[in-house]
């Protein structure tokens, strides 16, 4: 006889018996409780459920709530309760024990990533509403990859000693694309620009091969907000978003999106003023720190780059606790927004500790150095904000929450930062392939947050038909503990000329840096670089290599030791205009700290972008030049400079500058100066954004000119200005950012070497 089957008595006091009273329903007492059936439920535990006291009353609707409880429980299949007189019998059915789980069909979702899924466990009770449960979970999750089709099925073999396998049957379905993303409302910019914004992509013809895009629900809400991002920074205040409507297709295998919007009007700054009613505060010196400007597109950008500039220059002062408030005056008549910068006293709060949860990898001090404050600081939540964005674009967590809670006294707070690793390594194997070195193969490895440190680890290898190249490259970005980073990189390169030069080259580089910033938006290198060159494989005998060749191979192997610096003035970095952007770059190199020569070099860039017709055509203009002068030895070929495609388009690498030319000899030789200019523009062709491709328009004039050394056979020694125009292709690929360009040479000089096509990877502003 089972423990269940012993009837076990639940004592007394109690009788059965029906009250007399018509209007009231009947009523009933029970002396004993007999429990049947129940094989590893404990008596108690299911008395606990049923809920019936010993010797009270018990109507005919507490004995079905008892009954409801007993199969909400989850334990049983099947529950039964009979009065009997004085006694209540309760006679259940077990649900019997899960033996394992398994899962079939499944192709998209690894078996132990779907077992992490559901809350159904070996050795537990079979539940069928919590299994119901996991496979809409498991349904969830492929909906979460766009299979919106996935059907899951739970099925529940039998095994003796009432023990069951759990099976889900799965069927993952295809992929529901995009088919369409459309909007409506929208005036001052077209579908095709908008798109561009989203995160979400159409699926295209190309990307069906290529590139499927899918739908994620949860996408949708974030691509809302790039929407209001995009056309808050543009000066439309007034732009909502009064609905999304995603239809799926009746295939279930596609969907359309249409996103309503209003844009409202585009709003420019007004006056801007700074106003104080503390006495120890001068509204002037804050009001020369101001740099928005009357008549600028209006972005909450802008202001709040102002706001942090002013409460920085407040700290300067020794004025605590000061806030900047804006304050926005609309003046629809003439579409403007008066700004006014309000400095007032805020609460004497300060940070009592930094709390930080979750990094198991990330040591506490690379968190901890994004944040300008430190325990015992003031508490300013523009600055903790400020330090969020900077956690989270570390790039280091998949989520990062930064919130600020009340300390042990009111006057005091604690700032919580509870964040969630993710992977920050890759390792890569691919090909390459360059109209001037040929196919290759390339392996790379790097790693962003080495040893949890916040340290950039890379190495890459590179090889093709005519070149080879070894890198490495290790960055500190906060040395000593400050805005400072530390940069070693080491390469070594060869080059197979393969006919296309009378010889080889070995270099090999080391070089460490430090750049640090000088102003908002400027940084400057300081590095010092060793030089090891060597120009091999020269026949001296061949009739075929130049007197200067052999002369520069003759030196054999030369090492240049050099400090030098760059200035870089980068307007992106605060990104206060979307709609354009402007590089500066110059620096200089002086050899001669030990090494074989004494030489200067010096470099300069210049770049300038914007957009035009509602942001759909980019324009782009590039200046660079370069100048090396030796004040003791002489240049080489592997020293001075070379115009490729990415310098200047419509000519092979080497194909314009100095020449030795006599007889079969026709050898490169490279220039110690050189110019170029480069304008460009870029515009949709038509397509559908999905496909990636873009078209442009270039015009190119250059040059390279300059020899120390005499021959009475070079050519080109002096300064010829070549000019290129052609036609760019853009295609955003799946192998990156690829380039098509065709040029021709409106003007060359005779022996130049012009190309007419060549394929490389883009490289943009």
């Amino acid at each position: 006889m089972t423990r269940g089957a012993a009837a076990i008595a639940i004592a007394a006091g109690l009788s059965f018996s029906a009250v007399p009273d018509a209007a009231l329903a009947q009523d009933y007492r029970f002396q004993s409780v007999t429990i049947e059936g129940n094989q590893r439920v404990e008596p108690g535990t299911i008395l606990s459920y049923a809920g019936i006291a010993r010797g009270e009353a018990v109507s005919a609707a507490e004995l079905n709530d008892a009954f409801q409880r007993l199969t909400a429980s989850g334990l049983f299949e099947s529950v039964d309760l009979q009065p009997q007189g004085s006694r209540l019998v309760i006679s259940v059915v077990e649900y019997p024990t899960i033996n394992r789980i398994a899962f079939e069909g499944n192709n998209r979702i690894k078996d132990e990533d779907l077992a992490n899924i559901v809350q159904s466990q070996s050795r537990r009770v079979f539940n069928p509403r919590l299994a119901e449960q996991d496979a809409q979970s498991i349904s969830e999750a492929y909906g979460q990859q766009g299979r919106l089709a996935a059907r899951v099925q739970p099925k529940v073999i039998r095994r003796s000693d009432n023990r069951v396998d759990l099976v889900f049957e799965i069927f993952e379905g295809g992929v529901s694309e995009i088919e369409r993303i459309a909007f409506v409302g929208n005036q001052a910019y077209s579908d095709r620009r908008l798109r561009r914004v989203l995160e979400t992509k159409q699926a295209g013809l190309l990307r069906a091969v290529i590139r499927r895009d899918t739908f994620v629900e949860d996408r949708i809400e974030f691509d809302r907000q790039l929407l209001r991002d995009f056309y808050a920074a543009r000066g439309y205040v007034d732009f909502r978003i009064t609905g999304v409507n995603a239809e799926l297709a009746q295939e279930r295998d596609g969907y359309f999106v249409t996103f309503n919007v209003e844009e409202g009007q585009q709003f420019r700054v007004g006056a801007v003023t700074v106003t104080s009613d503390l006495p120890d505060v001068d509204p002037d010196l804050f009001q020369d720190a101001v740099k928005l400007r009357e008549g600028v597109v209006y972005s909450p950008t802008r202001v709040e780059v102002d706001i942090a500039r002013l409460e920085r220059l407040a700290i300067r002062e020794g004025l605590n606790f000061i806030r900047v408030d804006p304050r926005i005056s609309r003046n629809d008549r003439d579409l403007t927004l008066d700004v006014e910068y309000v400095l007032t006293r805020g609460e004497r709060i300060f940070v009592e500790r930094i709390d930080i949860e979750g990094n198991t990898t990330t040591l506490d001090r690379v968190i901890r150095r994004q944040f300008d404050v430190v325990e015992g600081d003031p508490f300013n939540p523009r600055a903790i904000r400020e330090s969020a964005e900077r956690i989270r674009a570390l790039g280091f967590f998949s989520s990062s929450d930064v919130n600020a809670r009340e300390g042990s006294s009111p006057n005091q707070v604690i700032v919580d930062v509870d964040v969630e690793e993710q992977p920050t390594g890759s390792l890569s194997f691919g090909g390459s392939y360059s109209t001037s070195s040929g196919l290759g193969a390339a392996i790379s490895f790097s790693e962003r947050n080495f040893l949890g440190r916040g340290q950039e680890l890379r190495f890459a290898i590179n090889t093709a038909s005519t070149t080879r190249n070894y890198s490495f490259s290790f960055t500190e970005p906060s040395f000593l503990a400050r805005d400072l980073a530390f940069n070693l990189g080491l390469n070594y390169a060869e080059t197979d000329n393969q006919g296309s030069a009378e010889y080889d080259t070995k270099t090999g580089v080391f070089q460490p840096s430090f750049t640090f910033p000088v102003s908002e938006n400027g940084r400057l290198q300081l590095r010092y670089t060793t030089r090891l060159s060597d120009m091999v494989d020269v026949d001296e005998d061949s009739t075929s290599v130049g007197q200067i060749v052999k002369e520069e191979a003759a030196e054999g192997e030369r090492i240049d030791s050099s400090v030098g610096f760059t200035y870089s003035y980068d307007t992106r970095r605060t990104g206060l205009n979307p709609n354009a952007g402007v590089l500066l770059e110059f620096g200089t190199d002086f050899g001669g700290l030990g090494g074989d020569s004494s030489f200067t070099k010096t470099s300069v860039r210049a770049v300038a972008q914007t957009t035009i017709l509602n942001e759909e055509v980019t324009l782009r203009a590039t200046l660079e030049g370069g100048l090396l002068n030796y004040s003791s030895g002489k240049s080489r070929s592997v020293d001075r400079y070379f115009l490729g495609s990415s310098v200047m388009r419509g000519f092979e690498f080497g194909g314009i500058g100095p020449r030795e030319r006599t007889g079969g000899i026709d050898d490169a030789l490279g220039g110690t100066k050189f110019a170029v200019a480069r304008f460009e523009a870029e515009f949709p062709l038509g397509l559908p954004e999905e496909y990636g491709i873009t078209g442009g328009l270039f015009y190119d004039v250059g040059s390279v000119w300059g020899l120390d050394r005499s021959s009475p056979n070079v050519i080109y020694e002096d300064f010829s200005a070549r000019h290129v125009v052609g036609f760019s292709i853009f295609w955003d690929s799946v192998l990156g950012p690829l380039r098509l360009n065709f040029s021709e040479a409106l003007v060359k000089e005779e022996h130049d070497e012009p190309q007419a096509f060549d394929l490389t990877i883009s490289t943009r502003f």
